[in-house]
């Protein structure tokens, strides 16, 4: 089918879902079904579930059992029903969820659009590894690149958890055409041996920073409530939000609550700001060598 080209959204409602999960694939699907309907009641046109909302986060261990809770992309068992899903309410999914393709794994997502195609597929391409998030284990390093689909209702960007602290995967996103950028998350506490801070400010500021740099919408969803995997907890601290392109917190939820935070986005007026602020007209790529290097010395020859 072709797909016909589109003017440039002017305005969106976006939702950002943060809920709790348990260990069953059926109660955590029929309650992310329950959350996206909600949303769309409200007027929410883009939502947004948490990551790997499937299931408890197994990444707090190094267990090989753990590896058949992923499926291919083709014939999922519950990527078709939130395809449906979409077609019926009219809304954009981005869609978590746990791949295996071949021998690899991968922590990846897919965007539905408003009539239920999958526009593409985008696998995680930082993997943290850490106590409490041992995901190098799980996941093989994501292989497509970075990723902006034309939606029904603007161009949409996704980085998925840990790749929302790096500036690169905003900028290459916005470069790429993306009118906000959304990042699902699951991130709590830190195992009491680690000197990280339990704090949802650092991880608030980093994206508001990529609101600022790229003068975009940015928003997070997280998930909540204490999980305990092989005997470990985690406390999954919430604090789901929504950036505006100037930076501003313009929605929040806190620690426990549970369903469907949304706000209007004016993306008319987010590309005026932008083209006004200038960020990037006055990039300099040709003296950024060194972020393509590792130890930022830039080899010749």
């Amino acid at each position: 089918m072709t797909r016909t080209a589109q003017l440039p959204a002017q305005t969106v409602k976006l939702a950002v879902i943060q809920m709790h999960v348990t260990d069953r694939l059926d109660d955590n699907v029929a309650r992310a079904e329950a959350h996206v309907r909600d949303a769309a009641a409200q007027g929410a046109q883009v939502i947004l579930l948490p990551e790997l909302f499937e299931n408890l986060y197994f990444c707090q261990v190094e267990r090989e059992d753990y590896f058949a809770l992923a499926h291919p992309q083709e014939d999922h068992p519950f990527i078709g029903r939130f395809q449906n899903l979409a077609r019926e309410l009219g809304v954009v999914l981005p869609l978590s969820y746990f791949e295996r393709a071949g021998q690899a794994h991968y922590n990846s997502l897919v965007c539905i659009d408003a009539d239920g195609t999958v526009l593409g597929n985008y696998r995680k391409t930082h993997i943290p590894d850490g106590p409490g998030y041992e995901e190098k284990y799980y996941f093989n390093p994501g292989d497509t690149g970075f990723k902006v689909w034309p939606t029904r209702y603007g161009r949409v960007g996704v980085g998925i958890c840990w790749d929302q602290w790096y500036p690169e995967t905003a900028r290459v996103m916005m470069l790429q055409g993306a009118d906000f950028l959304l990042y699902p998350t699951a991130i709590g506490s830190e195992p009491a041996e680690v000197d990280t801070p339990n704090t949802h400010h650092m991880w608030q500021r980093a994206m508001v920073g990529h609101a600022v740099s790229n003068s975009s919408y940015v928003a997070a969803a997280n998930r909540i409530g204490t999980e305990t995997v092989e005997g470990l907890s985690q406390t999954y601290y919430g604090h789901s939000f929504i950036s505006d392109y100037t930076g501003q917190l313009v929605a929040e939820f806190g620690d426990t609550d549970e369903g469907a935070l949304t706000h209007d986005l004016n993306l008319a007026e987010a590309r005026k700001f932008r083209a006004g602020m200038g960020f990037f007209r006055d990039r300099r790529p040709e003296l950024y060598g060194p972020l393509l290097t590792v130890d930022g010395v830039t080899r010749r020859g």
